[in-house]
């Protein structure tokens, strides 16, 4: 897949998303627990960044925390337009962060293809929190219907400096809507971008569906290592291995972004089937780190 169009709000930043062709589907079972007699762990947990989203319902999110992307995505040929303020990224009033995809154009933005069809919305934390190495997790329910995408990813910080894919990216959770109970985790970088992207996929059982209910999505992330799971059951680990020689892009910081995309190469554009609006519902992001270096749950 391309990388993304340079939005108009960030400049310097040019950012990229996902498409993968990997599909991986196993959950081993989680570590037992430490006995509460055992020794206390010297390894102090730290939250490094945390967003649970509380304020007023229709309130903004905290731009100490985040800031808001808008324009378009020419490179993905996606068709909404990510637009500022709390038009379709608000909180709910109950502790969660909603960001909606609506069939509209109240103010006649223009898009790659034209009139835009969509409006959504997309947020991330460059120039306000950056991070190497911890557990990066997102507890979230994700929408549901053909042409819907939501995202929660990772950038290097560098990428105004080096470009993308050279910048690394750390795609934690990708969803497209035509398939409803699997996600994908993939990294990105120079020699293995877009559809060469080295990932894999994890299904829920039972043929359970995402939208249903909300999961967490994490990545455990330390040098020449990430591991992905969903809900505690990991589901791939890569490390400098997998990549057949190409350079391993993900010692340094990177930063956080969350979005819903409708539309693209990847998962197809809205059909008949689709109703409107959709919602990426976010109960909180966090990233812990920890005094040793090690990573962290």
């Amino acid at each position: 897949m391309s990388p993304w169009k340079r939005p108009r709000s960030l400049r310097g930043i040019a950012l990229a998303a996902a498409a993968l062709t990997a599909a991986l589907s196993w959950a081993p079972g989680s570590a037992a627990a430490t006995p509460s007699t055992s020794v206390p762990d010297k390894n102090v947990h730290a939250v490094a960044f945390e967003d649970t989203f509380d304020g007023p319902a229709g309130s903004a999110v905290d731009g100490g925390k985040w800031q808001i992307e808008t324009g378009d995505n020419v490179s993905n040929h996606e068709r909404q337009y990510y637009t500022g303020g709390n038009s379709n990224a608000a909180l709910n009033g109950q502790g969660q962060l909603v960001i909606t995809a609506r069939r509209e154009n109240p103010n006649n933005y223009q898009c790659w293809y034209g009139r835009c069809e969509y409006t959504s919305a997309r947020l991330n934390t460059a120039g306000r929190f950056t991070q190497t190495y911890g557990h990066v997790e997102a507890r979230m329910k994700v929408p549901r219907g053909q042409g819907m995408w939501p995202a929660f990813w990772m950038l290097g910080d560098d990428i105004g400096q080096v470009g993308w894919p050279n910048s690394g990216e750390i795609d934690v959770m990708e969803n497209v809507g035509f398939e409803p109970s699997t996600v994908h985790g993939t990294l990105h970088g120079p020699g293995y971008s877009g559809s060469g992207g080295i990932g894999a996929a994890y299904t829920l059982p039972g043929g359970q569906v995402f939208a249903d209910d909300f999961h967490t999505f994490a990545v455990d992330w330390a040098p020449d290592s990430v591991t992905w799971s969903v809900d505690g059951n990991v589901f791939q680990r890569r490390t400098p291995a997998d990549l057949g020689g190409k350079q391993w892009a993900f010692n340094k910081p990177f930063f956080l972004i969350l979005n819903l995309a409708v539309g693209g190469y990847w998962p197809g554009d809205p059909d008949g089937s689709t109703s409107f609006p959709q919602q990426l519902v976010v109960d909180h992001v966090r990233v812990t780190t920890s005094n040793t270096g090690r990573i962290t749950k």
